[in-house]
């Protein structure tokens, strides 16, 4: 399991107050806590963080504090709180670890291939879990679980129970929850998806041929003073009546 390093220094201020200074001088407020050790506050440059999370890109990750005694302590992201409206980091759990000791962590889902079922059958993928709780030691966690969907057909459902196991890892989620299923599009789509080329036939074939009561143009009506496609003004065609209108009554 690869190691990422993420610089730290102990915060002794706490309280909005030192928080917003700590956040106008580019660092984020955070907490470290373990069953061995007391909660330490610590602060952590902000640039910095923002690279790690780039290079951890949602995966589960082992993460080493350096601190500028020379100190280390290994741990992992419990939690990440970010403002609503600025979207900038407001603060950071961190979860120290052992390596001898089992830890839990929830880990990301990686779906693979592509379903049988929205290939062939024209159905639809859906995640309905999106990370799972596994317990394992540092050295067996898995940057992601892997979930091979390739004969996932419509109508079927891969559960917890059906995932592929990982050696030193431990599913701690309900074996029947589901993880990824196939389903059948929207009724409506269906029916689009028959309709639209029987549209398009009957247009193609009768795309000339008048609506049903328009056969004969009534004397007045507009269709019957239209005149015909590319006719020029005083053409005769420009000035014929519809077929079945009456002459206009001599004055």
């Amino acid at each position: 399991m690869k190691k990422y390093q993420l610089t730290v220094t102990n915060r002794e201020g706490t309280g909005r107050s030192a928080s917003r200074r700590l956040r106008k001088a580019e660092k984020i407020p955070a907490i470290l806590y373990g069953k061995h050790t007391k909660p330490e506050n610590l602060a952590v440059n902000a640039p910095e963080f923002i690279k790690l999370l780039k290079e951890i890109s949602g995966r589960a990750a082992l993460i080493e504090l350096k601190r500028d005694a020379g100190a280390t302590a290994l741990s992992f992201l419990q939690e990440i709180q970010r403002d609503p409206i600025t979207d900038k980091y407001l603060h950071l759990d961190l979860q120290e670890v052992k390596e001898n000791e089992k830890m839990i962590i929830n880990v990301a889902i990686l779906i693979i291939g592509e379903a049988y079922g929205v290939k062939t059958e024209g159905g639809i993928l859906e995640t309905a879990t999106h990370r799972l709780r596994v317990r394992c030691l540092p050295k067996d966690l898995p940057s992601v679980v892997e979930v091979n969907v390739s004969e996932l057909k419509v109508g079927e459902t891969i559960h917890v129970s059906e995932l592929k196991p990982i050696a030193g890892v431990e599913y701690l989620d309900d074996k029947n929850q589901t993880v990824v299923l196939c389903v059948e599009p929207p009724a409506e789509e269906v029916a689009a998806v028959v309709a639209t080329p029987a549209a398009g036939a009957a247009a193609a074939d009768g795309a000339a041929a008048p609506a049903a009561g328009d056969a004969a143009a009534k004397p007045g009506d507009a269709k019957a003073a239209a005149p015909a496609a590319g006719a020029k003004p005083g053409d005769a065609k420009a000035a014929a009546p519809a077929a079945g209108a009456k002459p206009a009554a001599k004055k």
